[in-house]
């Protein structure tokens, strides 16, 4: 197994690692956040590295493989979906957010490997889907960090630096949410022509 293979399965095993951090309740703070949103964000950090290291490695050292391109993707959404379970578990995030990301992961999915399979055409990334990851993976880095809620600036609550985070945080999760949306239309705009050229043959 080539190193890229190695760091997507890393990966995934970080994901149970952090789920049971989230389970635990560390009586230590540090600059009033819990010890252990900092290690799940550490956690969550590293895991997100290792998400372009690998890809990286996999086109310099020409190392794709089927098994890469199969369990990459995979390995990016366990993460992504986990972290934002835990949020939601911890009053951090609301549940909508994440129902519309993993929705329109299914929905992607889906249309991505009947393109493959129809027509042997790899649907890239949009502006939209790189502009959603980016924001997302931000998103949660300081949601985890943020001891208040989304969108607690609007209580109207905090001030200082709290207000910056969570401020900054809830935009980040708002711009994110909607790139979900509009990258996900921007998959399936086709999709629409693809089914027609399907029921033809």
């Amino acid at each position: 197994m080539n190193t890229p293979n190695k760091l997507t399965i890393f990966r995934i095993i970080l994901v149970p690692v952090m789920v049971i951090f989230s389970l635990i309740n560390i009586p230590v703070n540090i600059l009033g956040v819990p010890l252990n949103f900092i290690i799940m964000d550490v956690i969550f950090i590293i895991a997100s590295i290792t998400d372009k290291l690998d890809g990286y490695l996999a086109r310099k050292n020409n190392q794709i493989t089927n098994f890469g391109k199969f369990l990459d993707p995979i390995a990016d959404k366990i993460l992504v979906v986990s972290a934002m379970l835990i949020l939601v578990g911890a009053g951090k995030l609301p549940s909508w957010i994440p129902i519309i990301i993993i929705t329109r992961e299914f929905a992607v999915s889906g249309y991505r490997l009947i393109a493959v399979e129809e027509n042997g055409k790899v649907i890239a990334a949009s502006v939209w889907g790189k502009l959603k990851t980016v924001t997302q993976m931000i998103a949660i880095i300081l949601a985890f960090v943020d001891v208040n809620g989304f969108g607690a600036i609007f209580s109207g609550s905090l001030n200082g630096f709290a207000f910056v985070l969570n401020l900054i945080t809830t935009i980040m999760m708002i711009i994110c949410t909607i790139a979900t949306i509009f990258s996900g239309y921007d998959y399936l705009k086709g999709a629409k022509e693809l089914f027609k050229d399907a029921r033809k043959k």
